[in-house]
């Protein structure tokens, strides 16, 4: 006769398995509630970077395929507006202008910030520290706008920096500085340079903070001078900061715009001409909506291509 065998029933975990499944169980709910908490908090944050950064991105790269006054219809011309972008003199001339504004908005205020910080670092416990401080940082308070709107009293003809230069006898060298062809643009990076100063120093001080004392005494011991000192303690300590710095102060060059705009409007001629002003000038003076578009992806391009390389050589191995 044929054996019958019947399913044995699931054995139900009892007395310490059973404590130890519901802890599991408890703990896996607490996990997925602590997760959906944290999307719940990131959510609103991540709704408006993509309504106000993503999709104007995307946009910007449909109509940079069309030729478009931003009313009638729209015209598909494939990549003639990315042509036109790097064979029009002009536009092309705005970006080298952006690449010399380099040298003034990011190159100067960083070594000014680090001979600063290294002398404010050196002075720490008197209060001529905090008034430097304080003082150094004060422009990058002030908005863009005022800060244009000042620079250019003080650049014109009859401005505080040629009443200067004639009261220590140099009065042959005056001029408006803003409205000079060969004087414009690097008027407009002195600019840049004393807003951005401030931030460079704030941050390379905070990194300066990081810095073991200790490695300054052992260097003293040695016979270490300051400039030794600095090179050989002071700039490695600093080198994440100094990296930032380059990082901002490269992009606010390249995205130039605000001060450009309130104090020489791209002029005289175009030497003080930058890739934002430009796109401002096509889109909303000249109706072309398309070719702006392509000139605003280039210069999106432009920028990461130039900051990425020097975030990673600038950082080093810690990148």
């Amino acid at each position: 006769m044929a054996e019958v065998r019947t399913a044995a029933a699931p054995v139900q975990p009892t007395g310490a398995a059973a404590l130890n499944s519901n802890t599991l169980r408890r703990r896996r709910r607490i996990r997925h509630v602590r997760i959906l908490s944290a999307y719940g908090l990131v959510l609103p944050a991540a709704g408006f970077y993509i309504f106000f950064v993503v999709r104007p991105i995307i946009l910007s790269a449909q109509f940079s395929f069309y030729k478009w006054n931003g009313i009638g219809l729209a015209e598909w011309v494939g990549i003639d507006n990315y042509l036109e972008v790097f064979n029009n003199p002009k536009l092309v001339g705005s970006i080298l202008n952006a690449f010399e504004l380099i040298v003034y908005f990011s190159f100067i205020p960083v070594a000014i910030a680090l001979l600063a910080a290294n002398l404010i670092r050196a002075i720490a416990t008197s209060k001529l520290a905090g008034v430097s401080r304080t003082v150094l940082f004060l422009p990058q308070v002030i908005p863009l706008v005022a800060a244009g709107i000042m620079w250019s009293w003080q650049l014109s003809v009859d401005g505080l920096v040629n009443q200067f230069l004639r009261v220590i006898g140099l009065g042959s060298i005056t001029r408006a500085w803003l409205g000079d062809f060969n004087t414009a643009l690097p008027a407009v990076g002195v600019i840049g340079a004393w807003v951005l100063v401030g931030l460079c120093l704030v941050l390379i001080l905070a990194g300066m903070t990081k810095i073991d004392p200790a490695l300054y005494e052992a260097a003293r011991i040695d016979g270490a001078g300051a400039i030794r000192e600095f090179f050989a303690i002071t700039l490695p300590g600093v080198r994440q900061e100094v990296a930032v710095c380059v990082t901002v102060t490269v992009i606010a060059a390249l995205a130039s715009f605000d001060i450009i705009y309130i104090s020489t409007q791209g002029g005289p001629g175009d030497s003080t001409l930058v890739p934002g002003l430009q796109i401002f000038y096509l889109a909303f003076y000249q109706r072309e909506i398309g070719t702006a578009s392509a000139f605003a992806i280039v210069l999106m391009a432009l920028v990461l291509v130039v900051v990425l390389p020097l975030q990673r050589i600038l950082r080093g191995k810690e990148s």
